[in-house]
């Protein structure tokens, strides 16, 4: 069973939600602001926050903000709803750490799909457990879920580090777009191939702007020297 915790202002579509997840066997929580949910992850750190963007207090792009510049909560995995259909607002929201995006109206069941896949990567990067990786000054710890570079603690969001570890798996070898989407998002829903993009722009803000060659025309590799 996993913990969730659903951000939504929408009385009708927060009971949809949650009954849906409830039927899945999930605990959770029903906040209807974004100061509430900030305090809710803060309070117990969830497994998983469903985040509509549209609230009041604090909107759903400032929680994600926020959390993602918070110790203890930045690797909490974000999904997020929005009325907002333009691929701007999509690629704001990845770009502020959201880890999926869906828009409405969204049918419940893809909704659940994509929690589901979003809750699957959480769990085996925990359970897998693999050895830290090291590719020069770049060090990824999957069992952590941790990155150093040159010595230094890097936060990134749970689809960066996803991206990352895809890259640092083989360095050198260039991973497509297709390939590195399926890494961060696994197979359920669709989503914007431009998000690895976004993802590799503020990993090389993070990291070093050289680090993540882009191959034109093909997609990402990790540089090796």
């Amino acid at each position: 069973m996993s913990r969730i915790v659903v951000a939504e202002d929408d009385p009708k579509q927060a009971e949809l939600i949650r009954r849906y997840a409830v039927a899945e066997g999930h605990e959770v929580t029903v906040v209807a602001d974004g100061r509430a949910a900030l305090d809710e992850v803060r309070r117990r750190t969830p497994d998983l926050l469903v985040l509509d963007v549209m609230m009041p207090r604090v909107d759903g792009m400032d929680v994600c903000r926020i959390l993602r510049g918070s110790p203890g909560s930045e690797a909490v995995p974000i999904l997020m709803l929005t009325a907002r259909r333009g691929e701007d607002d999509l690629l704001l929201g990845l770009d502020l750490g959201a880890d999926d995006y869906l828009t409405k109206p969204y049918s419940p069941r893809e909704l659940m799909a994509r929690a589901r896949a979003l809750l699957r990567r959480s769990r085996l990067t925990s359970a897998a457990a693999p050895q830290p990786v090291t590719v020069g000054a770049l060090t990824v710890s999957p069992a952590t879920h941790t990155v150093t570079f040159h010595g230094r603690d890097v936060d990134v969001t749970p689809g960066e580090f996803a991206l990352l570890a895809a890259l640092t798996s083989q360095p050198g070898r260039v991973f497509t777009r297709d390939q590195l989407l399926r890494a961060v998002h696994g197979l359920d829903g669709y989503v914007s191939r431009r998000s690895v993009d976004v993802h590799v722009v503020q990993l090389r803000k993070k990291l070093e702007a050289s680090l993540i060659r882009t191959v034109y025309g093909v997609g990402y590799s990790l540089a090796t020297t």
